[in-house]
Parts: C-alpha cells; structure tokens; sequence
C-alpha cells in the first residue's frame, strides 16, 4: 500500500490527492455581495450540509495553493455576513465552470456566466435563478484553518429560506432526486453526474439491526462468488433465516443476480434447502 506524508509532499501534490480521493463532493454556488452591494458568483466543492436543526450549512474558500491569496467569496462574507448559497445540476455544469473564473474584483460573474440574478427575499445576496434549489443564509461564522497556501476558510452559514424551482418536485410535492440529474466534483477537471440510471438505493439498518458478517453461515461467507456488497445485503437482515445452506457456486451465482436488482428475500430463499 503507498502511503504519503503530507508534509512530506508538495501542497499541489497533497492537493491533487485529497480532491481525487475525497469524491465525489456536492457544489455550492455562493452568491455574495460585498459592502457596497457589488454581487459576486463562485463555485465551492469543499462544501456540505452539517445540521438540520438548526439547519447550517458549511462552504470552504480556501486561500489559493499557488500564491496564498483570498477569494472575493471570502472578502465579502467577511464585510457582509450573508450568503445565496445554489445547487449545481447538469444543465447549468458548464456556467458554474465559467462562474469559477478569477475575474478581477467588481466584475460580476453573475453577467459572465449567463446566469441570472433574482432578489432574495431576507438576505441582500441574489438568488441564482437556473439553480434547482435556493438556500437564503445568514452567515454564523467564518473559521480559519490556517494563514498558508491551501488552508480553508469555514463559512458556517444557517438557512433562512428555501427556493425550489417546481420542476424537480415529484408529484407529491417532494424534490425528486431522479429529476435533480445532480452533478458533482471529482479531482483534475472531472465530474460525476446523478442521473436516474445510475442511482441506487441502499435500505438503512435504522430500526431494525443487521445480523451482519459474523453471522452469516460459512457456506455463504466463504462463497467465491459473493462480493463484499452482496454479503453486506444479505448480512442486513434482522433474523437469520433457518435451514440448510447451499455452497452450489451456480446457486450463489443466481442469488447475485436476485441482489443486483435488491431482492435480498428472494436470494435467501433460493440459498436454503
């Protein structure tokens, strides 16, 4: 196994890493204005949500690697604690990229990106109007992690208000996460996108326990043909089911095919004898 020192590696090289390997990370379109209510447009992959009650959200902009300057993002949360903070979907990837051009300071990306500006209703920043959804933030704290190239900035942001364009609600009134066709940053220049045929659901062991690994009869643990994800779906039931086990390989291999479209009842029933 290669391991790596950080202090031991250049910032680029230690930089390069850590996005590759800390993939894929959702995208905040921050939308700010500074104190003379300049608007100003930036894109952040070092972002998440970090609470639900209170509702916070956390973006990062970090000093630059190359030379240890500061965003405008920065400058302006610091003068103007608020903050639009936008989702990034698949039809907007490409004017979120142009918004991540170090235009200089009073230039509005909100102009060179095409994307269009829209008055929020409690905070002074703009909404981002082709965003699926629109979080209004006031900002709680701003946290630096350090004064060197590479070092965060954590914008600790609470939501104030939500926008959600209709057309990625499902008919229940509910955001459809098929139809958000989400993107997300990966390292280098490389992205993912959610689309609905590459999205899976994983059922969460939340009120029922698994009876995980441990349990799992021998037959089918030491199985050549089971992944660790097939175990995993069988292991994620709350009671073992009785009976004899097979070790048939052509068995196990018609079970996968019952786990790869999440039928694990199906496979445990075709697995005893």
């Amino acid at each position: 196994m290669k391991t790596l020192i950080p202090s031991e590696i250049t910032p680029v090289q230690l930089q390069t890493v850590m996005q590759t390997a800390v993939s894929p990370r959702p995208i905040a379109l921050a939308s700010t204005v500074d104190k003379d209510g300049n608007s100003n447009l930036s894109p952040f992959s070092f972002f998440n949500m970090f609470s639900t009650v209170p509702p916070v959200l956390i973006f990062s902009p970090s000093r630059r690697v190359r030379d240890n300057t500061i965003k405008h993002t920065l400058e302006n949360v610091l003068e103007v604690p608020e903050v639009v903070i936008g989702t990034v979907n698949f039809p907007i990837v490409q004017q979120i990229s142009l918004a991540s051009t170090e235009y200089e300071e009073g230039v509005n990306e909100f102009i060179k990106s095409g994307l269009t500006m829209k008055d929020a209703d409690l905070v002074q920043p703009k909404l981002i109007e082709e965003c699926p959804v629109n979080f209004e933030c006031k900002v709680l704290e701003v946290k630096s992690l350090g004064d060197q190239g590479g070092a965060g900035n954590l914008v600790i942001c609470e939501v104030q208000k939500i926008h959600i364009r209709e057309e990625y609600l499902d008919e229940n009134g509910n955001l459809d996460q098929a139809k958000l066709d989400m993107v997300a940053r990966l390292g280098s220049n490389w992205y993912s996108r959610n689309t609905a045929d590459n999205l899976f659901e994983v059922p969460k062991p939340l009120v029922t326990k698994g009876i995980g690994f441990d349990l799992l009869p021998d037959e089918i643990k030491f199985s050549r043909i089971f992944t660790g994800n097939d175990l995993g779906m069988l292991a994620n039931v709350e009671i073992l089911p009785a009976g004899n086990y097979h070790s048939d390989e052509n068995v196990h291999l018609g079970a996968q095919k019952l786990l790869l479209e999440s039928k694990i009842e199906e496979a445990w029933k075709i697995l005893i004898y």
